[in-house]
């Protein structure tokens, strides 16, 4: 065979130098690609949600403490915002920002306060939509304190509040608030008192399709974030089992998340606040 002259030789020498190119450009496309994050989940369109929302308590004194058998296994087996925060003390501006955004410049428990604007319940009474409040003891039960149904102090919504003995699983509304009594929502009460409370009343609650169970606390006892450092548990069939919210989450931001399961605007600081993500099925 005759050996390849010199415009050959450059022509292979030229082709295998580009092929290595080509193979290197390769690799480092593939590394880019499997070093890329994962894009977290957006909050999808739920049929329901449930807000149940406990009293004064750090995270650490609930999860992990022993004394919230119910609240660890919810945890675990459902899904957690590791880092959330109430926005201030005590509790009636926790339950305002919950439900509105705004904390309305409230900065005690008053009774006689109303308050004007929109709220989430008011947004779903405008779409025709289903929602309450079922508070423990309401209207007249000594356990029974205003301040923990924040709908009360708005006219308009106050006709959405309701006796807990009114809520029934098995005829959901898009959105209810749950407020246990002063001693079911460990206000009056200890831990292990609150913990069996929701272990009774959450069961049925978790095999109802497209539905979400956001379960937080008004306020911590420390000044981190303005309320103190909370628990804060999502369970349901719309989340993915054991999974993590790792950001910062302000009461806002859990408005925030509930507005965009039911397809609604943000309203007041909700607005500038991110949703939780990467926790849904």
């Amino acid at each position: 065979m005759n050996a390849p002259g010199r415009g050959t030789m450059r022509l292979l020498v030229g082709v295998v130098a580009g092929f290595g190119l080509v193979a290197a450009t390769a690799v480092h496309v593939g590394a880019s690609a499997s070093a890329a994050p994962s894009v977290s989940t957006p909050v999808p369109r739920l049929d329901h949600v449930v807000l149940i929302v406990f009293e004064n308590h750090e995270r650490d004194g609930v999860l992990g403490s022993g004394a919230a058998p119910t609240f660890d296994q919810l945890a675990a087996r459902y899904a957690q915002a590791t880092n959330a925060r109430a926005v201030a003390h005590p509790s009636l501006p926790n339950y305002l920002a919950l439900i509105s955004g705004s904390t309305h410049g409230v900065t005690t428990d008053c009774v006689d306060c109303p308050q004007t604007g929109p709220t989430i319940g008011s947004l779903l009474t405008n779409r025709k939509r289903s929602w309450g409040n079922f508070a423990e003891g309401f209207p007249a039960d000594a356990a029974f304190a205003k301040k923990h149904a924040p709908f009360l102090y708005f006219a308009r919504d106050a006709g959405h509040v309701y006796p807990l003995t009114a809520f029934r699983p098995s005829k959901l509304p898009a959105f209810a608030l749950i407020s246990p009594n002063l001693c079911n929502d460990m206000h009056d009460c200890s831990i292990a008192t609150g913990d069996a409370w929701l272990a009774r009343f959450v069961r049925p609650l978790l095999s109802i399709p497209r539905t979400a169970i956001f379960i937080t606390f008004d306020e911590g006892e420390t000044d981190v974030g303005g309320g103190g450092t909370i628990a804060s548990i999502i369970a349901g069939t719309a989340v993915k089992p054991h999974s993590q919210f790792r950001g910062v989450l302000s009461h806002y931001g859990l408005l925030r998340t509930i507005e965009n399961a039911l397809g609604l605007p943000p309203l007041g600081a909700a607005a500038s606040a991110a949703p939780m993500t990467g926790i849904w099925r």
